[in-house]
């Protein structure tokens, strides 16, 4: 009697409001599979988070293993999905995430078995003092618990969250959008039975099957259940969830990212950083959408940069001193395109008096992503680090450099611009938290 009252009661408070939806082809409920999924993944963090790290390594090993023994048919079920979307007309920047072969595979595993090399968080001993009556403080670093992500178009992102979750003791439920449902399918297979294998929950990583999108306002509503929600996703999907969400939300809008070219600079080096910082993969949130160039360099380089971003068929969008130094096939931008992202071979350029106009220009018209200054001076350039309001800056870099697995992180989460609890690229350490371990002698409150 009292199991049956107390499995009553966690149901209550578990489940986020009292509703039915009703079927659809005699499936089950939207928030039957997600509670599940959820109520699931919670059990097993709590194993996980007990686990060592010998076994989470273990598992991560296996994972990379798995993965590319079973690279072909991954390929094939994500073939069948990148076929539908060009069928449907999504755009080429999604296809282009969308799409897996041999070489992304295999960076993938990588990424896996750099995991299992960083050190353990978990346990780690932020702090330790003894106060005066002998009472001893520690602050331990442990698991968040368990992780939502919701994402579109990245079947990287099933693999990276399920490692990095893995290493960091969290359990993840995992809602990837409906273009990419059966490459998704094939890798969380693949991933439990690799977890399962090693002797760790299958169950630490969930994924929710229906592409309802209902699904997704279930999710960020059990807050009783699910620790953190990391969405990853165009600028209008994130913001919706925000609203939503009673789950707290780890995420960042849009990377508008910029790069500054100064007046002392390496003509050459501000070429190629510039070009790949905008060509190199443009429909990622760390490619650069916005080109900057101080005055006095403006009639050397832009020239030199114009004539790489035509091969390259990129179209660039300039202000009166840009057209006039590039030429009348540049587009006069307009006052949107400082703020608009845009995934594409498009680039906005603007010459600028100095690193003062640039910088105020970045933190204005930016979105606190990644930003660069290629500048052989060293005193501007310490100027731009220290006031770009960014969750990255770069000294004589391209901003496609911010990325957990370039960072030495294995892989990551996503990218935060947010200010509280994660910053920029969110490796196995940005999931954890803190507790108080507190240690006494019969110390009592007097």
């Amino acid at each position: 009697m009292k199991k049956a009252q107390k499995a009553r009661k966690i149901k209550k408070v578990t489940a986020p409001r009292k509703r039915k939806m009703g079927t659809v082809g005699g499936k089950t409920l939207v928030l039957d599979e997600v509670l599940r999924c959820c109520l699931a993944a919670r059990k097993a963090s709590l194993i996980l988070a007990g686990s060592s790290v010998k076994d989470r390594n273990r598992a991560l090993e296996s994972m990379a293993d798995l993965l590319e023994k079973k690279k072909d048919d991954i390929i094939f079920k994500n073939g069948i999905d990148v076929e539908a979307a060009q069928e449907t007309g999504l755009s080429p920047a999604l296809i282009d995430r969308l799409t897996l072969n041999e070489e992304r595979l295999r960076g993938m595993a990588e990424g896996l078995r750099e995991m299992a090399k960083l050190p353990d968080p978990i346990g780690e001993i932020e702090s330790d003092w003894t106060r005066p009556n002998g009472l001893r403080v520690q602050k331990v670093r442990v698991p968040l618990g368990v992780i939502g992500m919701i994402y579109e178009s990245r079947p990287n992102v099933t693999v990276d969250s399920a490692g990095l979750c893995l290493k960091s003791g969290n359990a993840v439920v995992l809602r990837g959008g409906r273009e990419a449902i059966d490459t998704n399918g094939a890798l969380v297979s693949v991933i439990r039975e690799a977890i399962a294998s090693s002797g760790l929950p299958s169950d630490s990583v969930q994924f929710i099957s229906t592409p309802d999108r209902e699904a997704i306002r279930e999710l960020v509503g059990l807050d009783r259940v699910v620790d953190l929600v990391i969405p990853r996703g165009g600028e209008e999907m994130v913001r919706a969830i925000r609203q939503m969400a009673t789950v707290p939300v780890l995420s960042h809008g849009k990377g508008l990212c910029s790069v500054y070219v100064d007046k002392t600079v390496d003509v050459e080096m501000a070429v190629r950083i510039a070009f790949n910082s905008k060509v190199q993969r443009p429909g990622v949130c760390n490619a650069m959408e916005t080109l900057l160039v101080h005055k006095d360099i403006a009639a050397a380089f832009l020239p030199r940069i114009a004539e790489r971003y035509k091969a390259a068929q990129v179209e660039v969008r300039g202000d009166e001193e840009t057209r006039r130094l590039i030429g009348s096939w540049v587009k006069p931008a307009t006052d949107d395109d400082w703020d608009t992202e845009f995934l594409g071979l498009i680039a906005a350029v603007k010459v600028v008096r100095d690193a003062a106009e640039a910088i105020h220009h970045i933190n204005r018209h930016g979105s606190h992503h990644s930003d660069s200054i290629v500048t052989d001076d060293s005193a501007a350039a310490d100027l731009f680090l220290r006031e770009v309001d960014s969750a990255a800056v770069f000294h004589n870099a391209s901003t496609r450099l911010h990325d957990g697995s370039v960072f030495g992180l294995g892989a990551e989460m996503g990218i935060s611009t947010q200010k509280l609890h994660a910053r920029g690229t969110m490796g196995v350490r940005e999931l954890t938290t803190t507790k108080y371990v507190v240690r006494g002698r019969g110390h009592i409150r007097e």
